[in-house]
C-alpha cells in the first residue's frame, strides 16, 4: 500500500481540531459522548485523515465501553498495530496503514468470530452510509 506523508502543518490544515488531536497527537475522546458509539447506520467507516476503508457497520457491536467497537477490520493490511505503554498500560495501538494516523486500540476481549475488540475513536473515522 502506498503511504501518505504530510507535514504536521498540512495535517492541521486538512483536519478539524478534534480530529487532528486524536489522529495525529494520539488523543482520545470521552466515552458515550462521541459521534459513532451508539450509531446504527449501515455503511463503511473510513480513516478521517486519508479515506482508507477500515471497518464496516456489519462488524460493529456494542461493547459497552462508549466508543465504537468492531470485531474485525475490512482488510487486515488496512491497519497496523504498534505497542503502546502510555498511562502505565501495555496495549496495542491501531493506526491507519496508509497515513499512520492513530485510530484507537485493540483488545482481546471481543466477540466471535475473532475475539478482538477494535475500540476506535469516532474522531478518527468518517461513516459513509450505504443504502
Amino acid at each position: 500500500m502506498e503511504k501518505i506523508h504530510k507535514t504536521e502543518e498540512e495535517w492541521k490544515a486538512l483536519l478539524d481540531a478534534d480530529s487532528y488531536r486524536v489522529l495525529r497527537k494520539k488523543g482520545t475522546e470521552p466515552p458515550f459522548q462521541n459521534a459513532y458509539w451508539d450509531d446504527h447506520t449501515k455503511g463503511v467507516f473510513v480513516c478521517a485523515a486519508c479515506g482508507l476503508p477500515l471497518f464496516t457497520s456489519d462488524a460493529k457491536y456494542d461493547s459497552g465501553t462508549g466508543w465504537p467497537s468492531f470485531y474485525q477490520p475490512i482488510e487486515e493490511d488496512h491497519i497496523e498495530l504498534e505497542g503502546d505503554t502510555t498511562f502505565g498500560m501495555v496495549r496495542d495501538e491501531v493506526v491507519c496503514a496508509r497515513c499512520g494516523s492513530h485510530l484507537g486500540h485493540v483488545f482481546p476481549d471481543g466477540p466471535a468470530p475473532t475475539g478482538q475488540r477494535y475500540c476506535m475513536n469516532s474522531a478518527s473515522l468518517i461513516l459513509n452510509p450505504t443504502q
